[in-house]
């Protein structure tokens, strides 16, 4: 079923609108992929909070057009689908981790603001920690020292009231 003048422009709004907060945007080839498989990626996307769509290539265009991400347009000829993050990490591992063992399941591309990316960086990009795994590391190596200093005070507060 084909959609009117008003859906295509309701589909190119919200796709622009998610591009617009994105800061990746990753395309993948999903031929010959089976319903159930893409209903599994759909829910893998939504917990790592990644936008997943399939849409018109023509209307992906036009919700490009104008945005960091318009070097993309080259590429969107197939059938394929889009994965967008604000996290510069969580797209690129999501469907890079689906596309492991499915061979239908191609990724093409990607792009993060005005920079272009080919197969590999997007592949190099997924293998990266995300934002809030750094975080959490970061987090880990602020309390650390601070963990160690408490448990000195408590061995000095522990040997006096023994003596």
């Amino acid at each position: 079923m084909s959609l009117n003048l008003e859906e295509k422009k309701a589909v190119v709004a919200e796709v622009a609108a998610e591009v617009a907060g994105a800061q990746l945007m990753v395309l993948a080839e999903y031929h010959g992929t089976v319903v159930t498989d893409i209903t599994t990626l759909r829910a893998a996307a939504r917990n790592s909070g990644v936008y997943f769509r399939v849409i018109k290539n023509t209307l992906a265009r036009r919700a490009v057009q104008g945005t960091p991400f318009e070097g993309l347009a080259d590429q969107m000829v197939g059938p394929l689908v889009y994965g967008l993050s604000k996290d510069p990490v969580a797209a690129a591992k999501v469907m890079n981790d689906f596309a492991k063992g499915k061979e239908q399941f191609v990724i093409k591309g990607g792009a993060m603001p005005n920079l272009v990316m080919s197969v590999d960086e997007v592949k190099r990009l997924a293998n990266l920690p995300s934002r809030n795994e750094l975080l959490a590391k970061l987090l880990g190596t602020m309390q650390a020292p601070m963990a160690a200093f408490a448990r000195g005070l408590a061995a000095v507060r522990d040997q006096k009231q023994a003596a």
